[in-house]
This record gives C-alpha cells, sequence and structure tokens, in this order.
C-alpha cells in the first residue's frame, strides 16, 4: 500500500501505527495535487487517488492540522505553510503562538487527521479523528514534529502538563489525531482481510 506524502515524519509515524500494513513511499517522480481543497477529507483524498491512479496500488493519504479555537479554527488546512511558503516547522508555530497570544485568553486547539483510502479496484473511504487540547505559550519537548512542542493534550490527564513533543512515540501514538484514525483504519482493514478469509 502506497502512503501519499513527502513527510518523513508521517512516513515512519503511520509505519508504527500499521505495523501490520506494508506502507510504501511515494515513489520518486509522482507528483502530490497542491493542497487546495476546503477539507482534511477532501485533500487526504485527493493524495490517495494520485497515489492510486500513479501506481494502479491501494493508496492512503493524510492531511492533518491543528485548529486554534482563538483563532476561529485556523489555520486548519493551511498548518502546513501557515508561516508562508516555505515556512519551517518553527516559523510556523511562532506565528500560531503570536496570533493566538494577540487574540486574548483561548488557549483551547485540537489537532485534526483525516485518513482517505483508495482501494486497488477504485473504492474509497475515510477516517478522520481528533485529539483536543490546549496551546502553551513557549514550545517545550524534543520529540515530534510541527505544532507538537507548544500543545498539551487532554488525554493525558489534568495532572500531566507535557506537551506533545515531550511524551514517548508509544504515549503519542496511543492518543494522537493520527493514531486514532490510523487504527479506524486498521479495523476496516482487519475487516475486510476476515470477509475475504470466508
Amino acid at each position: 500500500m502506497i502512503f501519499a506524502t513527502a513527510n518523513k515524519h508521517k512516513l515512519r509515524e503511520m509505519g508504527e501505527l500499521l505495523p501490520e500494513v506494508e506502507l510504501e513511499p511515494l515513489p520518486e517522480g509522482v507528483e502530490l495535487p497542491p493542497e487546495e481543497g476546503d477539507s482534511f477529507a477532501g485533500i487526504a483524498l485527493e493524495k490517495a487517488r494520485a497515489a492510486h491512479a500513479a501506481t494502479g496500488k491501494a493508496a492512503v493519504g493524510d492531511d492533518s492540522g491543528i485548529e486554534a479555537m482563538g483563532l476561529g479554527g485556523r489555520p486548519g488546512i493551511h498548518s502546513a505553510r501557515y508561516g508562508g511558503p516555505g515556512a519551517t516547522d518553527e516559523e510556523n508555530l511562532a506565528k500560531l503562538l503570536h496570533e493566538v497570544s494577540a487574540a486574548g485568553a483561548d488557549r483551547r486547539a485540537a489537532y485534526h487527521c483525516a485518513l482517505a483510502l483508495v482501494e486497488a479496484d477504485g473504492s474509497e473511504r475515510v477516517f478522520e479523528a481528533r485529539c483536543e487540547g490546549r496551546l502553551i505559550e513557549a514550545p517545550r519537548g524534543e520529540g515530534g514534529f510541527g505544532y507538537d512542542p507548544a500543545f498539551v493534550p487532554d488525554d493525558t490527564g489534568a495532572d500531566d502538563q507535557r506537551t506533545m513533543s515531550e511524551l514517548s512515540q508509544a504515549e503519542k501514538n496511543e492518543i494522537s489525531h493520527r493514531g486514532h484514525a490510523a487504527r479506524m483504519l486498521a479495523r476496516h482493514l482487519a475487516g475486510e482481510a476476515a470477509s475475504r478469509s470466508r
């Protein structure tokens, strides 16, 4: 199965989340469409469709991002390039934290992930999940990527103030938006495999 991403962090993370699935990276020369949809699900589907069309294989597309409640849900689908074309993770995060602080008291946020599956026969499914939490004022931690250094998830409990970047990879996988969506995808694939073996 092709994983339609050029992001090595996501490829490694998905490999850990779906150990029973043989994920192949996007072949060299395959161009993904620009991320111009109006939803995480729509963008993920376009990626999966492009990988499937280029290879003929089943493909999974991912689109994910963070939504800050105090900013009306921004950056949302624009999370990867929030700081402008070619912006680094650090620049994206700095812009978000500056805008959230300027907007006032609401630091609630949520990660959102859509995983789109295009099967070898062209049939399509989308699996979506969220991870709720809040943004702190200054980044902490060495792990993770993207907005992880400033995101404290709710699911670790009220007394745990660690950011996503301070969690172990196993802890992050257990609660993350991508982890939840990947488990939904895995259950779907396991159900298909079981029905084929009957």
